[in-house]
């Protein structure tokens, strides 16, 4: 799991990747909780996500956003942390250009931003939210929401209100053509402390399920 660091709109971007071991394995990018709240790419809920889908065999990339770590730039209230995630997008594309398609994932800040990249980009077949921030965000932008996926919630979570996550996956699964998993973990805050190996097996399962 090499350190590197991939071109940012605001300078390098560090980074940890895996190429999958096919020539055309999916994709993924994983993308971290708010940086003004100590989330990093070292998060253990990123990584067992970043895991999950390596398990997978995705060609998987997990970065930190602009002034994270030893990636440059500073802050940007989500609208350049979204330039960094295309970016980091378009980096893992480049480097496997014959990929049979691709997947967006992320946890609570993260999330938010891996749906708003979902909605710009096409090419995005798939996606994971863990705790999408639906009590703090406006998530009436997927509007239709393009792609299958799967969200996780905490029943406990006192940071990002479970009523709210599963309005969302509602108003979601009204629209046409569309499925969203909903899985709730029982007991569970905000951080999933004892329940990382319940999530890292649940997105493995749904990976298996409907990679196509």
């Amino acid at each position: 799991m090499p350190e590197i660091n991939i071109p940012g709109p605001e300078g390098r971007l560090e980074a940890r990747y895996q190429k999958g071991n096919l020539d055309n394995s999916p994709l993924c990018v994983v993308l971290h909780p708010h940086p003004r709240q100590g989330g990093t790419m070292n998060n253990k809920l990123v990584y067992r996500t970043y895991q999950a889908f390596k398990n997978s065999n995705f060609s998987t990339l997990r970065f930190n956003f602009r002034g994270v770590g030893k990636s440059q730039g500073s802050y940007d209230n989500g609208v350049g942390e979204l330039t960094d995630a295309a970016a980091a997008l378009d980096w893992l594309q480049a480097e496997n250009p014959t990929a049979r398609t691709t997947w967006i994932a992320g946890f609570s800040f993260g999330a938010w931003l891996a749906l708003q990249l979902l909605m710009r980009r096409p090419e995005i077949s798939g996606f994971v939210a863990i705790s999408p921030p639906a009590s703090l965000y406006d998530f009436s932008f997927l509007a239709p929401c393009p792609a299958n996926g799967l969200i996780i919630q905490g029943t406990e979570d006192k940071i990002v209100e479970e009523e709210c996550v599963t309005e969302l996956v509602e108003k979601l699964n009204k629209q046409k053509n569309l499925k969203v998993d909903y899985k709730k973990i029982n007991g569970a805050d905000h951080f999933f402390a004892k329940s990382l190996d319940d999530i890292q097996n649940k997105i493995e399962k749904y990976i298996s399920k409907n990679l196509n």
